[in-house]
């Protein structure tokens, strides 16, 4: 048991295989195969999103300056880089997902529009397109810098870090009506 459970992927091969097999079961009853398979991706990157972006800024942005500097190295040369690796792919996937299951369900057009039938939802979309932005093209160039991943002197590492937090925040914030209109769809 141990070697299995210490093997990401083969618990995760067994995940989704155990997932498939439900989603065969005559119980499970999607309007189709396509819209259930779309909808449990779309679950599952975004948790691993979301779930990456409050590990962040409710776990390792707090817990950093309480960090010995010599275990720091740990955590910008090991931790974050493997952590913001997953966190920038699941924003990405997390996003065309939706995308494709707003369309399979035929209300993309309207959600985009934010027409009164999928109102709701394209504010959703609005808020999680502005987060993936965010993660994409200020958090990740700026925690390059910070990290070291990058060649930048002292100053811009630090001005690099706080932009980072600052957008990692505004992340935060927008993640919480952007749940809302997740839930509440439907």
């Amino acid at each position: 048991m141990d070697k299995f459970f210490g093997n990401l992927n083969a618990v995760l091969g067994v995940g989704a295989l155990l997932a498939i097999g439900l989603m065969l079961a005559p119980y499970y009853a999607p309007p189709s195969v396509a819209l259930g398979l779309f909808q449990w991706l779309h679950v599952f990157f975004g948790i691993l999103w979301i779930g990456l972006l409050y590990y962040f800024n409710f776990v390792q942005i707090p817990t950093m300056p309480k960090i010995p500097a010599e275990l720091k190295p740990g955590v910008s040369k090991h931790i974050a880089p493997a952590a913001l690796f997953y966190f920038r792919w699941a924003a990405a996937l997390t996003v065309l997902t939706g995308l494709i299951l707003a369309h399979l369900y035929g209300e993309l057009g309207d959600a985009l529009k934010l027409d009164a039938s999928a109102r709701l939802i394209g504010i959703g979309m609005y808020l999680a397109l502005i987060m993936a932005f965010n993660v994409w093209f200020i958090i990740w160039p700026n925690q390059q810098k910070a990290l070291g991943l990058v060649e930048a002197d002292d100053a811009t590492k630090a001005k690099a870090a706080k932009t980072a937090m600052i957008t990692s925040r505004i992340n935060t914030l927008l993640s919480l009506p952007m749940l809302l209109c997740m839930v509440a769809f439907r």
